[in-house]
C-alpha cells in the first residue's frame, strides 16, 4: 500500500507581524499509518530542573518507607496524585559544594557537581553544568536549545558568600565552565522570548503598553491552519490557544494591577504579580507551554536564591527564610522551615498537575518528561551537602519506573543521578563530575 498522505511538519509555527506561536504535537503532524510508532515509540524527550533553597527540614521531607512506597512525607504530601511518577532518592552528596562558600557553592554544584573557584572577581569559574550537556543534543532541533527561569528580580553583584561572587548564587545553569547562563524572572519577558521577536529592552517595555495579543497577530494563520486539521487537532489547538490567551491575560492583569498601584515603589518591576505563588504559578504556566509548543525541551528554574531573605506570609510563615534557616534546633524554627518547604513543594504539584492534563502524543506532558526537585543544601543550620532533599517526577517517556524511596546506605555522589537522568533522554556519557556509578534503581518498568 502506498501511503500518501502528507505530514504536517513538527516545527510548524502560525507567523504574525513580529511573533510566531509554535504548535503543541498534532495527529496532522504524524504521517499515516505511524502515528502509533511515531508517539508511542519515540516520544519526544525533556529534561528539567527546580531548585529549592537552604536544604529542607529532613525528617520532615523523607518518606518513612523504602522501596515500592504507597505514602508519602509530609512535606511531599502534595504530590500524592503523582507518587506512581515520583522517586525520592536520600543520601546523596555534593562533595565539590564543601568549601567556606556554603550557600553559594550550593546552588553553583547543584547542576555541575563541581567546585567553584574562590573569587570575587570576574575570573569566576566552575563548570558546564548537567542541563547545557543535555541542550547540546536534546535541545538541537527546538528554537531554544534551553530555558533558565527564576523568581529573583533583581541580581546581586559584587560578592555575596564568604569570597565567592555573586554569580554562583545567581546562575544554576552554565554553558561552559566561564559562561554562567542569567535566568530571567520576568513572566513577560520569558513569553517574548518564547513566542515573540523580543527586540531591544525599549521595544519590550514599548510592548508592555499595548493591549493587543499575540494570538491577534496570528489570526490569519489560525483560520487557515484550522481549515487542514481535523477535529481532534481542532480541539487541541483551541485548548493550547486558550492556556496562551489566558497566560497573556493573567500578565497583562498583572501589568494593570502595577500601573494602578499608588505605592511609591518605583523600581517594582511592571507586569510582575504582588503574590509570589502567583507569580510562581505563572512561571510554571510558561514552563508548560514552553514544553508543549516545543520551544525547548530543557529547563532550569530557581525557586529563590540561596540566603535569600523572602518571607511566605501565605503559610504564616513572617521571618525571613535565611535567618529563620539557621534554627539550632529549635523546634518552632523548624516547624516554619518544613512550611515553607511544603509550600514549595505544593507548587511543583501544581506544575506537575499542569503537565498531567496537558496532552502529548500518546499520553501526556507529564508521561513524556523528567524533572528532578530539590536542593544543593540539606541541614541548612550547619550548611551541610550530604542526604540532600532530592525527588525525580515524570515518566520520562516510559524509561522510569516511580512510586519508589531510594535509600543508599553510604553518601553517594549526586553527579550519579545526573548522569542517569542524561541516559534517560538519550544523551550517553562514560562519567560526569565525580560520579561514580549510576542510579540502577532507576530502571524502566520493563526491566523490573
Amino acid at each position: 500500500m502506498i501511503i500518501s498522505k502528507k505530514a504536517l511538519h513538527r516545527r510548524t509555527f502560525l507567523r504574525g507581524i513580529g511573533t510566531s506561536l509554535a504548535l503543541p504535537l498534532l495527529d496532522a503532524m504524524i504521517p499515516a499509518m505511524t502515528a502509533l510508532a511515531a508517539t508511542a515509540g519515540n516520544p519526544v524527550r525533556r529534561l528539567g530542573f527546580v531548585y529549592m533553597p537552604m536544604g529542607a527540614t529532613i525528617s520532615k521531607w523523607t518518606p518513612r518507607g523504602l522501596g515500592r512506597i504507597t505514602e508519602l512525607s509530609p512535606t511531599l504530601h502534595t504530590l500524592t496524585p503523582f507518587l506512581d511518577q515520583l522517586t525520592v532518592v536520600s543520601n546523596l552528596e555534593l562533595k565539590n559544594a564543601y568549601s567556606s562558600g556554603n550557600h553559594a557553592t550550593a546552588n553553583s554544584a547543584f547542576l555541575s557537581a563541581a567546585k567553584a573557584k574562590m573569587t570575587e572577581g570576574s575570573d569566576y569559574e566552575l563548570a558546564t553544568t548537567v542541563d547545557q550537556i543535555a541542550a547540546r543534543q536534546i535541545g538541537k532541533e527546538t528554537p531554544l536549545p534551553s530555558l533558565e527561569l527564576c523568581m529573583d528580580l533583581l541580581t546581586t553583584i559584587g560578592a555575596c558568600d564568604n569570597g565567592f561572587a555573586c554569580v554562583y548564587q545567581n546562575n544554576l545553569s552554565w554553558s561552559s565552565p566561564t559562561t554562567p547562563l542569567p535566568a530571567e524572572a520576568h513572566p513577560r519577558m520569558v513569553f517574548e522570548r518564547l513566542f515573540g521577536d523580543g527586540g531591544t529592552a525599549a521595544d519590550r517595555r514599548a510592548e508592555l503598553r499595548k493591549n493587543a495579543s499575540i494570538l491577534d497577530w496570528v489570526r490569519d494563520d489560525v483560520a487557515h491552519l484550522q481549515g487542514k486539521l481535523g477535529a481532534g487537532d481542532r480541539h487541541k489547538v483551541n485548548e493550547y490557544l486558550d492556556t496562551v490567551r489566558e497566560v497573556e491575560r493573567r500578565i497583562q492583569k498583572a501589568e494593570q494591577k502595577t500601573a494602578d498601584s499608588h505605592l511609591p515603589d518605583l523600581d517594582r518591576p511592571v507586569g510582575v504579580p504582588a503574590s509570589y505563588g502567583e507569580h510562581a504559578k505563572l512561571m510554571f504556566d510558561l514552563q508548560t507551554l514552553a514544553l508543549q509548543g516545543d520551544v525547548t525541551r530543557v529547563i532550569t528554574f530557581q525557586l529563590a536564591r540561596e540566603a535569600s531573605t523572602r518571607t511566605y506570609p501565605e503559610v504564616g510563615v513572617t521571618d525571613p527564610h535565611h535567618p529563620l534557616s539557621h534554627h539550632s534546633n529549635d523546634p518552632e524554627k523548624l516547624q516554619k522551615l518544613a512550611k515553607i518547604n511544603a509550600y514549595h513543594v505544593s507548587l511543583f504539584a501544581y506544575f506537575l498537575e499542569k503537565l498531567k492534563s496537558t496532552p502529548d502524543g500518546n499520553g501526556s506532558l507529564l508521561d513524556h518528561t523528567i524533572y528532578l526537585f530539590g536542593s544543593g543544601m540539606s541541614n541548612s543550620d550547619v550548611h551541610d551537602h550530604v542526604d540532600l532533599p532530592i525527588l525525580v517526577a515524570g515518566g520520562g517517556a516510559g524509561r522510569l519506573q516511580g512510586g519508589r524511596h531510594v535509600r543508599y546506605k553510604e553518601p553517594t555522589p549526586l553527579a550519579n543521578l545526573h548522569l542517569s537522568l542524561l541516559d534517560k533522554v538519550g544523551v550517553h556519557m562514560a562519567s560526569f563530575a565525580d560520579s561514580r556509578g549510576r542510579v540502577d534503581e532507576l530502571r524502566e518498568p520493563a526491566s523490573l
